[in-house]
């Protein structure tokens, strides 16, 4: 039985533009997936905001069973039996409680990174290199649903995972003696790879500069759909914004939370403006899923070459 009451809150990484490397840190692939909080022989899992998910990843609980009591942190993943790599969107079929459904074209695995509890031991207290020394002692020869993510000091070798391990969409850092803490005190560092493209302002949304960001969106098929909301804008991007955005008239509106990229979040409300403005955004994923971009992207220049109409190419971004 763990020595605390599950769930507890998880570590979490800040993202950086460059990931340091070296003895200090433990680099490991950043998984395109559902964190997720595992208690082994309970059958237990949850998720990063602490809802129960064992019953919608049943699979995982049986399979973590055949461990050694523990808490385990990692990430869920759905990988597709043709052996073409994982899909993020597979895992939302299990929404709502719906468990493993037979003729499935995916199963599901845990990339576990770290482990908070050995038996009655509580581990958090412990250096990041004894977590991880005993977290491969826990897995090894354990079953092949629950596998420890590999690791490396080189830079230069965990960038080359991205792209290369499908379904790696960045990497995390941890310094090796740090302990294990909630939220960002944790130390843990991310890098996401990114893309760029463009979308079309048809918002503003934040009550403070500070909070301040853009409604984008992109045209299909002669329409214009909200795919998403920026990261706060900077001053001087705001600045140049300004002038070039006209107010449509209409009241306020609102988006979905999901549509922010902020799913199960309140609705976001938002004044309308001209689709006229196109701006370059930078964003970590290639194409947009279920209409909209999951992380909010971050806004770099605008593009006063380009007109919306010259973006209709599609859902996809």
């Amino acid at each position: 039985m763990p020595p605390f009451v599950l769930p507890v809150p998880l570590a979490l990484a800040r993202a950086v533009d460059v990931m340091p490397g070296g003895p200090a840190y433990s680099l490991e692939p950043k998984w395109d997936g559902w964190r997720c909080l595992v208690h082994t022989s309970a059958r237990r899992v949850w998720s990063r905001h602490g809802t129960d998910l064992s019953r919608a990843f049943s699979d995982v609980g049986t399979a973590a069973a055949a461990l050694p009591d523990a808490v385990l942190d990692g990430e869920l993943v759905a990988v597709l039996a043709d052996g073409s790599g994982v899909a993020f969107d597979r895992l939302q079929s299990r929404a709502g409680g719906r468990g493993p459904r037979r003729g499935a074209d995916f199963t599901v695995h845990v990339a576990v990174f770290d482990v908070l509890a050995v038996g009655e031991t509580d581990w958090r207290s412990r250096p990041y290199a004894a977590r991880r020394e005993e977290l491969l002692r826990l897995l090894d020869g354990g079953p092949a649903a629950l596998r420890p993510v590999p690791a490396t000091g080189s830079v230069e070798e965990a960038l080359s995972w991205v792209g290369a391990l499908a379904g790696v969409e960045g990497v995390v850092g941890k310094p090796v003696g740090s302990r294990y803490v909630d939220g960002l005190r944790s130390g843990w560092l991310k890098w996401r790879q990114r893309h760029t493209t463009e979308a079309v302002v048809i918002g503003v949304t934040g009550t403070t500069p500070a909070t301040q960001a853009v409604v984008l969106g992109r045209p299909y098929g002669g329409q214009m759909r909200a795919v998403g909301v920026s990261l706060p804008v900077g001053e001087r991007l705001r600045a140049a914004l300004a002038p070039l955005l006209r107010a449509t008239g209409e009241r306020e509106r609102q988006l979905p939370g999901t549509v922010g990229g902020l799913p199960g979040a309140d609705p976001v409300p938002y004044r309308p403006v001209e689709p006229d403005v196109v701006v370059e955004i930078d964003v970590d994923q290639e194409r947009l899923e279920f209409g909209r971009y999951r992380h909010r992207p971050r806004v770099q220049r605008l593009r006063g070459d380009l007109t919306p109409d010259l973006l209709d190419n599609g859902p996809g971004g």
